[in-house]
């Protein structure tokens, strides 16, 4: 605790410095550029594993403190010749969780580690296109898809080669990518500690082709086609005997993902927005057999599924506080049968799910619907407050109920879970968020509650009740 105390008054002197005119960061005339980032998130979970008031469950039910760490430099010599390297240190501190990334929704410990390191050749002014290659972040649209999931502790990066056109004169750019997910390294049952640098799963490879246009004035929008080919089930995170194991990024599949994305511009059309964007899927995919999904990529089978999206609000931008009020619709298929050979589950690649199916984090993009009410209020300078409510159903009770990360099961699909029905519950999510007059820092905080539906209480057995489950966290943010 001491060392967090100290790296954050550390960070706050800095920052002084950093909110005068000159940056005491940059060196050389900006040639090379330094940047530091810390962050601080206290949480506190109940019920949100078992949904059990009567049990106290040590591993889940508790408060807790997560803390990252930045440090990166930037050396650009010339307009198009850039280099960037940034390492990283990750702490899950006062939980009872054990430290295994994933096991029991943990985030773990990783010490520093090496988070993005990449060159990049061309200067989108002189000439549209642009080269970079190295360990990245790939962020796409909303991040329903591919993007680099920041409210995670360790947060995701890809070791990718990328290149961009950007015709800027056409109002369109276009990114061609190869590249594998970096996963966090594991050493037996134990934190993650040594001389171990995360490395990218070779065995996990994804292609794409995204194009994104402004020619319709009022909106953007975006064409993809994304090629995963994931040849196993590992890397498998495995914590004491007795602990279930837990899995990253999804089953062995080789899928196409074509998709749609449009959203309409800030400020084109009098205080009205909205989006939409759809997706489908096809070619193979290790998809469940009966009630299990299998731990290797034994039997492959024919795989088509789809996911859809659409939003719309309007903001009150005369008004004091500017009330916004949104409205969204999200569906994602699941495998009505799981005894073909078929899997009709949607398989929602690297997305930034935090950001989209409640805060609690019990949804992905995949066997759901879900239709959800946005206020949103800025009742003095740099306050927003943010009230979502969420109603959840299964797409179909014949496909598991999925958390955010789209791999692990909340309740296991048994008889019970074949017969209950398919509404799951409601989620209300209260965010309140400060951009502080100090540019280096942000607050934010927020609780959230689970009210459970007829699929959690019919599938209610031994430790897994149907209580509802909360969720509170307050988080800080210093950037320079």
């Amino acid at each position: 605790m001491k060392k967090i105390i100290s790296i954050a008054l550390w960070l706050a002197a800095g920052a002084a410095f950093a909110a005068e005119p000159a940056n005491p960061l940059s060196f050389a005339g900006g040639k090379l550029v330094f940047d530091v980032q810390e962050r601080l998130r206290l949480e506190v979970r109940d019920n949100n594993f078992d949904f059990n008031n009567n049990a106290d469950v040590g591993m889940t039910d508790q408060t807790f403190l997560l803390q990252r760490f930045r440090l990166g430099a930037l050396f650009k010599p010339v307009d198009w010749f850039k280099v960037y390297a940034q390492g990283q240190d990750s702490r899950e501190i006062a939980s009872r969780r054990q430290k295994v990334p994933f096991v029991f929704g943990a985030e773990g410990d990783d010490p520093f580690d090496l988070r993005q390191a990449y060159i990049e050749l061309g200067d989108g002014k002189a000439c549209p296109m642009v080269l970079k290659v190295g360990r990245q972040e790939l962020l796409y649209g909303d991040e329903r898809l591919v993007g680099a999931f920041d409210w995670n502790n360790f947060a995701r990066t890809f070791d990718a080669v990328k290149l961009r056109y950007d015709g800027t004169t056409h109002k369109f750019w276009v990114d061609a990518f190869y590249a594998h997910v970096v996963t966090i390294e594991q050493f037996g049952p134990q934190s993650n500690y040594g001389a171990h640098l995360n490395d990218a799963n070779w065995n996990d490879t994804l292609v794409g082709l995204y194009t994104s246009t402004t020619c319709l004035t009022v909106q953007t929008t975006d064409l993809y086609l994304f090629y995963r080919n994931k040849q196993g089930n590992n890397p498998r995170y495995t914590g004491f005997s007795g602990q279930p194991a837990a899995f990253a990024y999804d089953i062995a599949q080789e899928i196409w993902t074509p998709g749609l994305r449009i959203k309409s511009l800030p400020g084109k059309l009098r205080g009205w927005d909205y989006e939409l964007e759809i997706a489908g899927q096809f070619g193979r995919s290790a998809g469940q057999q009966g009630s299990t999904v299998p731990t290797s990529a034994t039997s492959m089978m024919d795989h088509e599924a789809f996911a859809f999206h659409i939003a719309g609000g309007y903001t009150w931008e005369k008004c004091d506080w500017k009330p916004r009020l949104a409205l969204e619709y999200n569906i994602a298929s699941g495998d009505d049968n799981p005894n073909d050979n078929k899997d009709e589950s949607f398989l929602n690649l690297f997305p930034t799910n935090h950001k989209f199916y409640g805060y609690m984090d019990f949804f992905a993009w995949k066997n759901v619907h879900n239709p959800a009410l946005s206020l949103k209020l800025a009742p003095v300078k740099n306050v927003t407050v943010q009230l979502d409510g969420h109603a959840f159903w299964l797409y179909t009770n014949q496909d598991a109920w999925y958390r955010a990360n789209a791999v692990t099961r909340v309740r296991p699909l048994n008889a019970a879970a074949l017969n209950a029905g398919s509404f799951v519950g409601t989620e209300f999510d209260l965010t309140v968020t400060w951009l502080t007059p100090w540019k280096w820092m942000k607050w934010q905080a927020g609780y959230s509650h689970f009210f459970p539906g007829d699929y959690v209480r019919d599938t209610a057995s031994g430790a897994a009740g149907s209580d509802g489950a909360d969720f509170g966290y307050v988080m800080t943010t210093l950037t320079f």
